[in-house]
């Protein structure tokens, strides 16, 4: 890694997120390498660390917005340090930017010559973005963070935002600030879930509101995997006349996921397609095992946000075929996503 001084900026796969680090003199080993998470997103971090020529992905290690996390422990003496951070299925994914593609796994793992493809089932090639972390008394440091710009409180304020939007809570817009609409969205989530004033308060807060979000229980519009693959999933709403198709949301199996939907929507328009278990398009007989519909939209292989649904492949998008699912006026409107 260079030596000197200044700051650089990467944009990774949320929401316009930025990694940012800061270069500093040459130092000895350190040890530990932490990431701090200044989103408004829950995530999984995945590292990479090359020495000598040899590069060795890490993963997956969970942060909570407004926390740090040690990933790697123990003395490193790294040439280069990259990390991909991927938010947990009920947010969707978004484009991975980066510089460089390494082997991750599906579960915790160590994956040694990461950098020379993935020679083993489970494995699969993830963006990952370069970062030149600051030295701190815990050990090597980078942090994630938005375009917003959070510190730590405002991080975690907006992430309780926009899980409280996700599970059908009218809390825009998703700033980090305290304010009425934030304080009786929160109060109506701890009444319809039974819980103490002091719960926003618990470590286990952020977990609270991930599991209400992939319940059938609540309001909004939900997939729920009853089939034996994990599905990735994308839903499009109609804003002002323009249809914006967005994706991918990871719906594990047996779990069900609630994408944002616009408040007063009254109609959405889905697609899904099961993957297999290299994380490739799941096919039965020769045919995709997909859900959908007959209104063509566009798509992409990475995520994805498309306002234009006009001419989908001559633009380098796929066309796919979403289903239109009126909501209900009350309640949850469920789509079962079932073996065909």
């Amino acid at each position: 890694m260079g030596c000197g001084h200044g700051q650089g900026t990467m944009k990774t796969p949320l929401a316009l997120t930025t990694i940012a680090a800061l270069v500093v003199p040459c130092l000895p080993a350190h040890a530990d390498f932490q990431i701090c998470n200044r989103m408004s997103y829950v995530v999984e971090v995945a590292v990479g660390l090359q020495e000598s020529g040899s590069l060795v992905t890490h993963g997956w290690y969970r942060v909570d917005p407004g926390q740090c996390g040690v990933t790697v422990e123990g003395a490193i003496n790294a040439d280069r340090f990259y990390v991909h951070a991927r938010a947990l299925p009920p947010y969707g994914t978004s484009p991975q930017a980066g510089n460089a593609d390494l082997c991750v796994g599906r579960q915790h793992f160590i994956i040694p010559a990461a950098g020379r493809g993935c020679s083993r089932p489970g494995q699969q090639l993830a963006r990952f973005a370069e970062v030149k972390p600051f030295q701190s008394d815990a050990g090597w440091t980078a942090y994630l963070a938005e375009e917003s710009d959070y510190n730590d409180e405002q991080a975690r304020r907006a992430a309780v935002q926009r899980l409280l939007t996700i599970n059908g809570y009218d809390v825009n817009p998703i700033d980090g600030v305290k304010g009425r609409r934030t304080d009786a969205a929160l109060a109506a989530f701890l009444k319809d879930h039974n819980l103490p004033p002091e719960a926003p308060n618990s470590p286990t807060f952020f977990d609270t509101l991930l599991d209400a979000a992939q319940k059938p229980e609540g309001t909004g519009f939900l997939w729920c995997n009853e089939t034996g693959n994990t599905v990735m999933a994308a839903i499009a709403n109609e804003d002002r006349g323009t249809i914006v198709s967005r994706g991918w949301y990871r719906v594990e199996p047996g779990k069900c996921t609630r994408p944002e939907v616009l408040t007063r929507a009254r109609r959405v328009y889905s697609y899904a397609e099961a993957l297999d278990a290299n994380g490739q398009l799941l096919r039965r007989g020769g045919k995709p095992v997909t859900w959908g519909g007959r209104t063509m939209l566009c798509t992409r292989a990475m995520a994805f946000e498309v306002s234009d649904q006009k001419e989908c492949t001559s633009r380098g998008l796929n066309a796919a075929g979403f289903a239109s699912v009126e909501l209900a006026a009350q309640g949850a409107t469920t789509l079962r996503l079932k073996e065909p």
